[in-house]
């Protein structure tokens, strides 16, 4: 059975950590957990803003350099939306435990996730960023992200939306794109072989998914382009959280 490319996720389920969501899509599922502020060591400390530690665990084995090229990333972006000057000489850690992958279901399982970081890019991205809402840490703004595949038959270019593995395989390029609740460009994660003209219709096309824009070209094609966009569905994650919560009062 093809994985689903339609997000599901489940806020503040793990009672022991301030904050924590699971998010699941194209085949992969991510825990996170968020504590902090918390007390950090002298060593680490810093002046004037927070220490934000993210750490990322692999389904299977031990993390390697995939799992800390994925956390330089994961940081980066992160200390871009926390307001970290509001917690001086504090830590704020993020755990991000991969529980599956749909690399799991196939042989060779191994040599396949080796062959790119990128697909499991977004699915940690949407994962913190809920699992920050959830532990009502303050944000400057919320991102949204999207996997994107560029393909050809020799006569006509495509754009896929959250591509499958073998899609992703047999792809001239894939890129990870994240965009901010402003609709700014926050990540842009690349790999393959593509030119200019072809980065600015993946550019359209990333912004269309994430912010619910509807702007498509007459020579690349959309596929699996569902009603409304992902800040839509981090909107609506929310409220029904938030519903729950406030239950009791009815």
């Amino acid at each position: 059975m093809a994985p689903s490319a339609q997000p599901t996720a489940i806020l503040s389920h793990l009672h022991r950590a301030d904050g924590s969501a699971t998010f699941s899509q194209n085949g992969y599922t991510v825990i996170g957990a968020v504590n902090g502020p918390l007390e950090v060591q002298r060593r680490d400390e810093l002046p004037e803003e927070a220490v934000v530690d993210v750490t990322v665990r692999p389904a299977a084995g031990v993390g390697g350099t995939r799992e800390r090229h994925l956390e330089s990333i994961m940081q980066s972006t992160l200390r871009q939306i926390i307001l970290i000057h509001n917690f001086p000489r504090t830590l704020i850690q993020v755990a991000l435990q991969i529980t599956s992958t749909p690399e799991n279901e196939n042989a060779g399982s191994k040599l396949v996730q080796a062959a790119s970081n990128l697909p499991i890019l977004p699915a940690l991205l949407q994962t913190s960023v809920l699992a920050l809402l959830s532990a009502s840490m303050p944000l400057s703004l919320t991102l949204t992200s999207v996997l994107l595949a560029l393909t050809s038959d020799g006569t006509a270019k495509r754009i896929i939306r959250n591509p499958t593995l073998i899609q992703s395989q047999s792809a001239d390029s894939l890129h990870v794109l994240a965009f901010t609740s402003q609709g700014d460009l926050l990540v842009a994660e690349s790999e393959g072989s593509f030119t200019i003209g072809d980065w600015d219709e993946i550019y359209e096309a990333g912004k269309a998914v994430c912010c619910h824009e509807t702007k498509q070209s007459d020579d690349h094609e959309m596929m699996d382009e569902k009603e409304g966009g992902t800040q839509l569905f981090v909107k609506s994650t929310l409220q029904a959280k938030v519903a729950a919560d406030l239950h009791w009062k009815e």
